[in-house]
């Protein structure tokens, strides 16, 4: 027996430390803590011993004889104890507990173990082989790396110690654990040790069996469906069984729903599948998401049409001014809506007969089966569709004109004329396919296409849908939007449109589509092909005026908190801001301009100076001095007639307005190397400044040609012709690219005045395109330019032949002022732009 020692005694509970083992434990009891900092002050090593129950305060009687002297390594304080590596060095047995100062100490005396009296007993041998390849298959079957199980069994040699390494890894019992740890035998407790192995392989692998076992009976079906009912357990446990209670609500939503039958069992599909997924899978938000959409969409809603010609006419009046032919047009339109719908319902009244049928093609009779009155009302929803349809089966609108005419608000007015939702797509930069027809649901994020999107923000099936801006559609490597359209806006084929995300035909043959447009050349053709175009032109500054009197200032005053002040505009101070601060054939920057005066007002209202506002009349002065220096300087008519100057006339979208050519020859001057090359044209060296587009410099060419051909004839002296080297044609305005034909003769007339040396009469303008023969061919835009050039004090107007008939778009108050020469020829114009008459009209010589 070894020698006795007094030790602090370690209470463990729940294990059992074994010699050779290093094992983390937790102190917190405060006896336990006494203990340990007695042994820190020592030689740093306790008496390790197991508690036979599990109690708190532990005494004598509860601890085991037998433990393990150990030696305290790290050591790591915490706020709920101490953490401390131990190291198990020694068996040893208590001779006597005692408490000293607060802690547990031990008398005890190290036990020896007994070894076999022959280590080489082939029996032992095999008994410690046995152990070792049965403790590496139990690491292995417990899932540790091979080579890490192999390491830390190879690492202990002596049979003992391999003994008691194996047992304090190994899952035991209390007693089981304290049995071998008194086992002072090598040689049996090697022997208990393998048992114990040898049972917990045995049952692991009895665990793996049985789990092959059960999953080859439960099939994939019958696994889930076990999942899925401990899924709602626990979901009802956690009060979150809302899932059910959504699904329920979202099939009775769309029972109530007159599907088609390919929507239908599409949704049956998806709702089979929304059931069987989980609640929170990605595949279940997405099938929750699709069939929302389905619900929310308007299968069955439709308006009431009121077809009223007259309202509708009151309508368009209250909310435009001007635009008379646009407003006839809308109501011939109309007009033909409501004798098509008198014709269905006179067809009904007659021959009891629905015609949905003949307009739908799988509309059955009413059920015998129904009660009187569902059929009554089946009967009236069928009259209702087959009036809707009927309407429905008219032209397309383009509305096409310059920004701010009114386009996208009188389409507002026709909704509400027909007591029709309204809905608008602003269609301008859209470059996908999918921004028409959605995006199919096996991408990450699809929703449908703008249409669909429409009908469901109208939550009626027969809306007034406004696709604006239908010539900004782009192009790109992701499909065209503007052949997606042409379903859309067909009417043979829009009672199926199918969107990419809803994968269902979607009827659309009773919505109204009316289209808007700036440039018609930029629409595509079979696009084009489908709508009839309802030109929009500029308004008249009187126009304007009486736009912004009746509609713009009012708004503005009651946007700037001005009304009811009895503020108003002077004629002239409105015709101020007209000419001086806007420019464009649509109101939107007059109202800005309305408006900016509006605040600056307001401003002096909130300041204190009310007094000075109420039952204000605004001049054109205070307009001066509100918005300061006039922004726009139109051109104004010459006030000198002048050689080699004349007036021609140009139109763009945002109004059309006189521009000046200037004609210069320079005679036998020697150019030098640094200028630029000009264009030669016969004798005469031809040069085109301004940023002249290809047609114009086309244009200007071919009046050189013109005068060069014909200077007898147009009494142009010959030393005039003889001396001169260049002609230089120079348009204002150079940093404004111009482009057309429409200035041809406006060209032809500055050369030719230059050439003979006779003025140009100043307050003519002229437009139209010259041949190389002198004739006059037709151009566009008349209104616009003939309105622009009154603007700018024009008296007489020269236009082609071919263009009389366009005057009549021109106002009746402008006509008045003005003097209009249709001519056919080059001869023509001069007679009449030049202030000496030219040389009598002959056959004139051609190229």
């Amino acid at each position: 027996m070894g020698q006795r020692q007094t030790l602090p005694v370690l209470p463990l509970r729940g294990t059992v430390m074994f010699p050779g083992i290093t094992a983390p434990i937790a102190a917190g009891r405060p006896g336990t803590l006494r203990a340990i900092e007695t042994a820190l002050k020592g030689d740093r090593l306790v008496f390790a011993v197991a508690q036979r129950d599990n109690t708190e305060e532990p005494a004598p009687d509860i601890l085991f004889t037998t433990g393990v002297i150990a030696r305290i390594g790290q050591v790591q304080r915490g706020l709920g104890g101490v953490q401390l590596l131990l190291q198990g060095e020694q068996r040893a047995t208590a001779l006597h507990y005692s408490e000293v100062e607060g802690h547990l100490t031990a008398v005890i005396v190290p036990a020896e173990e007994m070894m076999p009296l022959d280590l080489k007993d082939p029996a032992f041998e095999a008994l410690h082989k046995e152990a070792r390849e049965r403790a590496a298959e139990l690491g292995e079957k417990r899932g540790l790396p091979e080579e890490v199980v192999h390491q830390v069994l190879d690492s202990v040699e002596d049979a003992g110690r391999f003994a008691d390494l194996v047992a304090g890894y190994i899952e035991l019992t209390v007693p089981e654990k304290q049995g071998l740890l008194e086992t002072l035998s090598v040689e049996e407790r090697l022997r208990r040790v393998l048992v114990h192995v040898q049972r917990q392989i045995g049952l692991l692998e009895a665990q793996e069996d049985i789990k092959s076992q059960v999953q080859e009976e439960l099939g994939e079906r019958q696994r889930e469906m076990f999942l899925r009912e401990q899924l709602k357990a626990i979901q009802k446990e956690l009060g979150d069984d809302d899932s059910s209670k959504e699904i329920i609500e979202l099939r009775e939503k769309l029972s109530k729903l007159e599907l088609p039958k390919e929507a239908r069992a599409e949704v049956e599909r998806e709702l089979g599948r929304l059931e069987r997924a989980g609640r929170e899978s990605m595949e279940a938000q997405v099938i929750r998401t699709y069939l929302e959409w389905i619900a929310e969409l308007p299968w069955n809603e439709r308006s009431d049409d009121h077809l009223e010609l007259a309202r509708s006419g009151e309508i368009l009046d209250e909310d435009h001014y001007g635009l008379k032919e646009v407003k006839d047009r809308i109501l011939e339109f109309l007009a033909v809506r409501q004798l098509r719908a008198q014709q269905v319902a006179a067809e009904v009244a007659t021959t009891g007969e629905f015609p949905v049928s003949k307009l739908k093609g799988d509309t059955s009779d009413a059920n015998p089966a129904l009660s009187t009155t569902a059929n009554e009302d089946r009967q009236i929803t069928d009259t209702r569709e087959a009036k809707s349809r009927a309407m429905a089966r008219g032209p397309i609108l383009l509305f096409n004109g310059p920004p701010g005419v009114g386009k996208t608000s009188i389409a507002k007015s026709i909704a509400r004329s027909l007591g029709r939702e309204y809905v608008r797509v602003a269609l301008g930069g859209a470059r996908d396919e999918a921004d028409i027809r959605g995006h199919r649901r096996t991408y990450v994020g699809a929703m449908p296409g703008r249409i669909i999107q429409g009908m469901k923000q109208a939550g009626s099936r027969n809306p007034v849908f406004l696709l604006d801006e239908v010539d900004k559609l782009g192009q790109s490597y992701q499909g065209d939007p503007s052949s997606a359209l042409l379903e859309v806006l067909d009417p043979a084929q829009n009672d199926s449109f199918t969107d990419h995300y809803l994968g269902v035909p979607f009827d659309l043959s009773e919505v109204l589509f009316i289209a808007t447009s700036n440039f018609i050349q930029n629409i595509p053709g079979p696009l084009l092909d489908r709508m009839e175009v309802v030109d929009f032109s500029g308004y008249t500054e009187r126009e304007k005026k009486e736009i912004a009197l009746s509609y713009l200032i009012p708004r503005q005053l009651e946007e700037s908190g001005l009304a009811g002040r009895g503020l108003s505009f002077t004629d002239d101070a409105v015709m101020k801001v007209i000419s001086e601060y806007t420019r464009e054939s649509g109101v939107r920057q007059l109202e800005r301009q309305l408006g900016a005066v509006a605040r600056k007002v307001a401003r002096r209202v909130a300041m204190g100076d009310s007094g000075t506002i109420d039952d204000k009349v605004i001049s054109a002065d205070e307009v001066r001095e509100l918005l300061g220096r006039p922004k726009v300087h139109p051109e104004r008519a010459n006030e000198h007639d002048e050689v080699g100057i004349s007036t021609g006339m140009y139109y763009t979208p945002m109004g059309g307005d006189i521009m000046f050519v200037e004609a210069s020859i320079r005679r036998g001057i020697t150019r030098s190397s640094d200028e630029e090359e000009p264009t030669r044209v016969g004798p005469i060296a031809l040069i085109l400044t301004g940023q002249l587009g290809d047609v114009m410099k086309e244009s200007a060419r071919a009046a050189l040609t013109y005068a060069t051909n014909n200077a007898d004839l147009l009494g142009i002296p010959r030393e005039r012709m003889q001396s001169a080297s260049e002609a230089h044609i120079h348009v204002p305005a150079g940093a404004i690219p111009k482009d057309g034909p429409s200035a041809g003769i406006a060209i032809a007339t500055a050369l030719v005045s230059e050439l003979s040396n006779r003025k140009v009469r100043r307050d003519v303008s002229m437009t139209g395109e010259i041949t190389l023969r002198g004739r006059v061919l037709p151009i566009g835009g008349v209104k616009e330019k003939v309105l622009g050039a009154h603007r700018a004090g024009i008296k007489e107007v020269i236009i082609p032949k071919a263009n009389e008939a366009d005057l009549e778009d021109v106002p009746d108050e402008v006509r008045a002022q003005l003097t209009f020469h249709p001519v056919e020829t080059l001869s023509e114009v001069l007679a009449i732009a030049l202030v000496e008459a030219p040389a009598p009209a002959e056959e004139l010589v051609g190229v």
